[in-house]
């Protein structure tokens, strides 16, 4: 590497060009670099949704679920496939392995799909693949209570097409609109007064709204076409349609203007819609986000009646993200300066020390930008890392400088002589740490698409960091050095007397190393590792669900008195209520029991949301019957759920029955378990009518009560020149088993009672029925203390694994611990390989297998103070924390890299005991600098609030800061310590022989 620092010098001007270049370039790529909250990242899974109005959870499974699972079995990639079939909607989700093409896979599934066959009433079904970018980066709530129903459509038209025009926009949905509709309540009364049957209203538009081409003909000696109409234009019309001989429809039903709705949605009380914006995949999140804003404030100017509001928009996020992370790399950089400042105790040097910060900075947002990169909190939260191991080469480079000043005069050449000494050291150790991230290529799906940008990021960094290091610090030093007079600085001789002491007696420090060790491993075997920290958040998710026999009216009563609840609070900006499934929520995949009651509340600035999640899950006793839950709400895996979940499969019903009972009496008594629940604890009463084939037509009998019991669509009309909906409503509306006996049904021989053909049984069945590769199976869910997420995760695997299940049951656990020991465990094998490839590094800068190993002993060292960090800050261990133990790996070697190279170039000339002695006392302040400044620059990670989804949390931030503190501190003494004895012989050998010099 010292033809770089001889370019630089013989290049200078050339030089001074680059520098403004990369200052330019950075700022330059800053402005133009795409902002988004997260990094685009493909998540393996399609989902198939459908909805069914009108259809019970049985039907929905074997009419739709049964049929899409048989059409897409044989999809190339599917690992895993589960399902869900409940009252009026069915949800297929198919996980694919991490080698498969998304897109083709949806493409091929969207296929298979197509060629299904379902039964009429049921949409079209929707097929999901989703990515991060499709994430709403804004939602907006709209008011159109000063519009009146006339105009309604057409504003909701105009809206959603000015939204759309939005240049980056992607997916414009609405939900909780209301569609117009004409409604034909049949009267029984003068239905059986008239001798007219319930069924002849169903073909009462039949042939009466149409426009047909005839053909054409010569009329009048020119060629002309011949259409026939017939419109029904007005409910006027419509009443007076025959249904049979001298009967209306007017005479027998009431015909009105009505409104199908959907889905409800409410905004702190009031019914509004929903808009909800995405942006395509390449846009800037934070100009869409800005042109949203822009265009509600025209729209609400242009459209006279409407309040449109912006409610959430992640470019809001975004901004507040990018400067919030700005703000503590800043402060990073000043911490390493003031450090910097007072071990140099010369302004002059520390400006050369400091100036690789900016210069770094500008080449890896270059760099970024032309890998294709995106500035959000994954990529920022790597600068904010790196930030303090920016300048560690440049102080390597600045104090060898430094310290041959003060005992040489000055030259350009002890310049490159000072920066050739440390250059084998530093670049060997800046590789070592981009090597920890190398392995992260071999992560699978969605971690790694979160992980690659954040390495990337910091391996620009610190390769921009070691370019500037060795040519513009050296550079830089020749001019503001040049004539300062620096006082001469010795090592501590307490220090060196100290170190001889521990090499003369080594098994002290080695024991007391060991024992420290031993103890840490053991604290963090019991510690608990936990779920990421929600007290700080800013959005919360809250469920209130009703058991499905619940009366809908009773279902939409409950979720309006939570709402009032929510609404009233001081530390609650707004709450947005949602119930039913809607066309555009299946483009999304969500799709729910009608039941369920959603609520996304917004939290104030500085609100405790761990306060509100408890006050919200104090209100269960109100809400008898319902099941309440509260959660944060995280932007990388949704709802912030710490459920342990146990699969029993298996082809016999009542064998999975038994086996889901087994497994909850099991984990109930295991501690920190909150509670335990199956999907199969809710029943439904179902009334089936067994009929008798020789007395009737089992598809007609059918046909027909779904007529009598179900709102049926008859077709539409144009009325005010928009196409209305006109729906049959039921006429009949039992309350008991006598009136189900008691309906009316025409056979061939007339009108007779449904009881006189066929017996109503009761029975209990599943309000959902639920898959997993196309067999029934029951889930266990156990809420847990989600600071109490591996150990109990553990203690329930002990307790389904000493289970014995009947012939054909399995019982498979997964949920929140085990996904957390899956990422762990891929963690872990990345550290492995890591360690590997920093060995391979420093064999080859050595040129010895000894040496290198006497280096990792300093790995060790780091998990001392990693653990007692946590414990010191009560932070329970999570996934960023054993991703913080990864980057040790890289950063803790360097310190030891940097002693044994000063070791090596001494051995030419001293034993290795005085090597060592030497290099230690010599090392030491650059050592001690470089981890200070890197500790200072992370310190405000430790204090700030990590955002919701960044990697970047105080857990990651503590384990960096204890391991290098104490890996440091350690590394002083142990690695010389081990070095001695991997060397013991020579070491030996050389003492010997100079005692004997020295008596003769």
């Amino acid at each position: 590497m010292q033809w770089m620092t001889k370019w630089a010098f013989n290049n200078k001007a050339a030089m001074k060009l680059v520098v403004l270049m990369a200052l330019v370039m950075g700022v330059i790529s800053y402005f133009r670099l795409p902002m988004e909250f997260l990094p685009s990242a493909d998540n393996p899974m399609v989902t198939v949704a459908a909805i069914g109005p009108g259809y019970d959870a049985k039907s929905m499974e074997t009419e739709v679920t049964d049929k899409i699972e048989d059409a897409v079995q044989f999809v190339k990639g599917k690992s895993l496939m589960t399902s869900s079939s409940g009252n009026g909607f069915s949800k297929i989700d198919m996980s694919f392995d991490s080698k498969t093409n998304m897109k083709d896979a949806k493409a091929e599934v969207e296929a298979a799909v197509r060629s299904v066959q379902l039964p009429a009433g049921v949409m079209t079904p929707y097929v999901v693949q989703l990515n991060t970018s499709m994430i709403p980066i804004s939602w907006v709530s709209v008011g159109l209570d000063g519009v009146n129903e006339a105009d309604r459509e057409r504003v909701e038209k105009e809206l959603i097409n000015e939204f759309k025009k939005i240049d980056g926009a992607g997916e414009v949905s609405l939900g909780g609109q209301s569609t117009p509709s004409i409604s034909i309540v049949p009267d029984t009364a003068k239905l059986e007064a008239k001798g007219v049957p319930f069924q002849s209203l169903m073909g009462v538009l039949q042939g009466r709204n149409v426009s047909a081409s005839i053909g054409e003909k010569t009329i009048g000696g020119a060629s002309g076409n011949i259409i026939v109409e017939a419109n029904v234009n007005d409910l006027e019309t419509l009443r007076k349609l025959p249904v049979a001989q001298g009967v209306t429809l007017g005479d027998i039903a009431e015909v009105k203007a009505d409104n199908q709705q959907e889905s409800i949605s409410s905004l702190n009380g009031k019914d509004v819609l929903m808009l909800t914006i995405s942006k395509t995949a390449n846009a800037n999140a934070v100009k869409v986000g800005n042109a949203v804003e822009d265009t509600v404030d025209r729209l609400n100017k242009d459209i006279k009646g409407v309040n449109i509001q912006v409610l959430s928009s992640t470019s809001e996020q975004v901004v507040h993200s990018v400067n919030s992370m700005l703000r503590e790399v800043l402060m990073g950089a000043l911490f390493a300066t003031i450090v910097i400042l007072l071990f140099m105790r010369n302004l002059r040097a520390t400006l050369v020390t400091i100036v690789s910060i900016p210069l770094s900075l500008g080449i890896t947002l270059y760099l970024l930008q032309m890998s294709g990169v995106t500035l959000n909190i994954i990529t920022l939260g790597g600068v904010a890392v790196a930030v303090g191991r920016l300048v560690d080469d440049s102080i390597v480079v600045i104090e060898n400088i430094y310290r041959r000043l003060q005992k040489e005069p000055f030259s350009t050449g002890l310049i490159t002589d000072a920066t050739k000494e440390v250059a084998t050291a530093i670049t060997s150790s800046t590789l070592v740490t981009v090597a920890v991230f190398l392995p992260m290529g071999l992560l699978r799906g969605s971690l790694q698409a979160f992980l690659l940008p954040f390495a990337l990021t910091v391996t620009y960094s610190l390769l921009s960091s070691l370019l500037v290091a060795l040519t513009v610090v050296p550079l830089l030093s020749a001019v503001l050095l040049r004539n300062t007079k620096l006082k001469e600085h010795e090592g501590s001789k307490r220090f060196s007397n100290f170190l001889n002491w521990c090499l003369a007696h080594k098994w002290v420090p080695l024991v007391i190393a060991v024992v420290l060790l031993v103890g840490s491993v053991g604290a963090y075997m019991s510690m608990p590792k936990g779920a990421l920290d929600s007290s700080s958040a800013t959005n919360l998710n809250i469920t209130l669900e009703y058991p499905s026999e619940t009366p809908h009216d009773a279902v939409v009563e409950g979720g309006r008195k939570l709402e009032s609840f929510l609404s009233k609070r001081n530390d609650i900006d707004w709450v947005l209520m949602q119930n039913g499934n809607s066309s555009d929520g299946a483009k999304y995949g969500e799709v729910s029991s009608p039941s369920l009651v959603t609520y996304l509340v917004q939290m104030k600035d500085g609100a405790n949301a761990e306060k509100v999640i408890a006050d919200v899950q104090g209100q269960r006793p109100s809400f008898k019957g319902a099941d309440l839950n509260a959660g944060a709400m995280d932007f990388m895996s949704g709802s912030g759920g710490t459920q342990v979940l146990v699969d029993v499969t298996g082809d016999d019903l009542d064998a999975i029955a038994k086996g889901a009972e087994q497994v909850v009496a099991a984990i109930k008594p295991v501690k920190d378990v909150l509670k335990v629940k199956t999907n199969q604890e809710e029943k439904k009463p179902v009334y089936t009518f067994q009929l008798d084939p020789a007395k009737s037509n089992g598809q007609e009998v059918a046909s027909q009560l779904q007529g009598l019991l179900n709102p049926i669509p008859l077709g539409t009309v144009t009325i005010d020149n928009r196409s209305t909906n006109v729906v049959l409503q039921p006429s009949a509306n039992p309350q008991s088993e006598n009136d189900l006996n008691g309906l009316t049904i025409m056979t061939a021989s007339g009108p007779v009672e449904v009881s006189s053909v066929a017996k109503l049984v009761k029975s209990d069945q599943p309000s959902v029925f639920y898959h997993k590769d196309g067999k029934p199976y029951v889930r266990v869910m156990a809420d847990v203390d989600p600071k109490q997420l591996s150990k109990v995760g553990s203690e329930i695997t002990k307790k389904v694994n000493a289970l014995k299940a009947e012939d054909g049951v399995t019982f498979t656990v997964g949920g929140a611990s085990a996904d957390q020991s899956s990422d762990f465990a891929d963690l872990g094998i990345i550290m492995i390989i890591a360690i590997g490839i920093v060995y391979l590094i420093m064999v080859l800068t050595f040129k010895t297998l000894r040496a290198p190993l006497a280096i990792l002993c300093s790995l060790p060292l780091a998990a001392i103070g990693a653990v007692v960090g946590l414990i010191v800050s009560n932070v329970s261990p999570d996934f960023t924390a054993i991703f913080g133990a990864l980057m040790l790996v890289g950063i803790v070697v360097t310190n030891a890299i940097v002693l044994i190279d000063r070791v090596k170039q001494n051995e030419k000339s001293m034993t290795i005991r005085e090597a060592l002695v030497e290099a230690a006392a010599t090392r030491a302040r650059p050592i001690l600098m470089t981890a200070i400044a890197t500790i200072s620059a992370m310190l405000p990670l430790v204090f700030g609030s990590s955002e919701s989804g960044s990697i970047v949390s105080q857990s990651l931030a503590i384990v960096v800061i204890g391991g290098l503190a104490a890996a440091t501190l350690l590394t002083l003494i142990i690695v010389p310590c081990v070095y001695e004895l991997f060397f013991f012989m020579k070491s030996r050998r050389q003492r010997v022989s100079k005692n004997l010099e020295h008596a003769a």
